[in-house]
């Protein structure tokens, strides 16, 4: 039987060139372009007859991706594909778990329908699970959620002398204590108040107790965990926070790198001292590496 073909369908080509010497499977390398008028045109240079094929795409820009997507997966089941699985280390629409005011999509549920449809398999990391307990609840193909918090925690313990670990909201908890747990390292969560899509409040979440508590870290070095930071907002808020009860520079570790418009340069010309992302998004603040884990999901899905 032919290899099975790895697609690349973002910009991601370092992960893309490592999990292709890994697997051990045969490169794709998909053919698009966009007409003058907006439409896209696409071709699949390969043989996909009875072939497994597997294609990497973050869905960070989710809206200008998804339509290629599917245009691709219709494509390969015309040519035959046998099964079509995902990896999407950033998996898009995932906040929008519920339906805040009357008339709101439900866009978590609305993608979840359109990608299990389509898709045999999904391997993400780390999406954005608030009011669902599992990916399971949303999701109706074979899928696996893998977590970066177990290579967060070596990293950060490797690089980060005498770390706190700092959760800038309530949503970040499951992150920062699982990172504070394999590491051994203290943790405290602040509080957020979300006025809109850019402004935020960060405060204490108990100001008298947290306030001591930080006064006891002052000799540790922050270090600011989140899964997502986008406007970048939060993570300023909660840096100047700290920075206001004496902290040392924080480090922000960051595990989907969407840092939206002039997030980034926010960061580092505001409170923040270094920040480092994983791998799930190419960027240039990428230093915590979690093909290891993707591949060795990749490998237990193609054999189901």
């Amino acid at each position: 039987m032919s290899k099975p073909l790895l697609v690349l369908m973002d910009d991601n080509r370092p992960l893309f060139e490592t999990m292709l010497s890994s697997l051990d499977y045969e490169a794709c390398e998909l053919e698009w372009r966009q007409f003058p008028d907006g439409e896209t045109w696409l071709n699949v240079p390969s043989e996909c007859q009875g072939r497994d094929v597997v294609i990497q795409c973050a869905l960070n820009d989710p809206d200008t991706k998804l339509l290629r997507l599917l245009f691709l997966v219709e494509n390969l089941r015309e040519m035959g594909a046998r099964r079509i699985g995902l990896v999407a280390p950033y998996l898009a629409y995932m906040r929008q778990d519920d339906r805040f005011s009357p008339g709101e999509a439900v866009t978590s549920r609305y993608v979840a329908h359109m990608l299990s449809t389509c898709f045999d398999w999904l391997v993400t990391v780390d999406p954005h699970l608030h009011r669902f307990h599992s990916l399971n609840e949303l999701y109706q193909l074979e899928s696996v959620a893998l977590s970066a918090c177990h290579a967060i925690a070596p990293w950060m313990m490797k690089k980060v002398a005498k770390p706190v670990l700092i959760g800038p909201d309530e949503e970040s908890e499951q992150w920062v204590k699982a990172v504070a747990e394999l590491s051994g390292a203290p943790y405290l969560v602040l509080a957020k108040e979300r006025y809109g899509d850019r402004d935020v409040n960060v405060g204490l979440a108990d100001s008298a107790e947290q306030a001591s508590r930080l006064a006891e870290y002052r000799d540790h070095t922050p270090v600011l965990i989140d899964d997502i930071v986008s406007t970048g907002s939060t993570i300023l808020q909660a840096a100047r926070l700290l920075q206001e009860n004496d902290c040392k520079p924080a480090v922000c570790i960051v595990i989907h790198p969407l840092f939206a418009g002039r997030a980034m340069q926010a960061l580092q010309e505001g409170y923040v001292d270094t920040v480092i992302s994983c791998n799930t998004i190419r960027h240039e603040s990428n230093q915590i590496d979690l093909t290891e884990s993707i591949v060795s999901a990749v490998r237990d899905m193609a054999v189901r």
